[in-house]
């Protein structure tokens, strides 16, 4: 399902306009997205946790000529599934 999809199921499921889902959506992801770069967690009781790791500096090597070089370290987003979403994924 694409952003367009997820707009409309959003609007049939909740009787409001694609314009007010689509506000919905761009307000949570620029919210996870801000709060994040300020380096806070975000924990949604039954849907997930937004949390920050760090990978750190290695080496590695272009695989086009075998050269090495050097990966700087940088902080990775994660998300881990509650449990509720894992349910509701998990049905048969």
């Amino acid at each position: 399902m694409n952003k367009a999809e997820f707009i409309a199921h959003i609007a049939n499921q909740y009787q409001c306009t694609k314009v007010e889902a689509e506000k919905a959506i761009d307000m949570f992801t620029s919210s996870v997205i801000d709060a994040m770069g300020q380096g806070k967690e975000i924990s949604l009781v039954g849907f997930g946790n937004f949390s920050i790791g760090k990978v750190a500096a290695r080496s590695g090597r272009n695989p086009r000529t075998g050269e090495s070089l050097n990966i700087a370290a940088y902080n990775q987003p994660k998300f881990k599934v509650g449990q509720k979403l894992k349910d509701a994924v998990n049905q048969q």
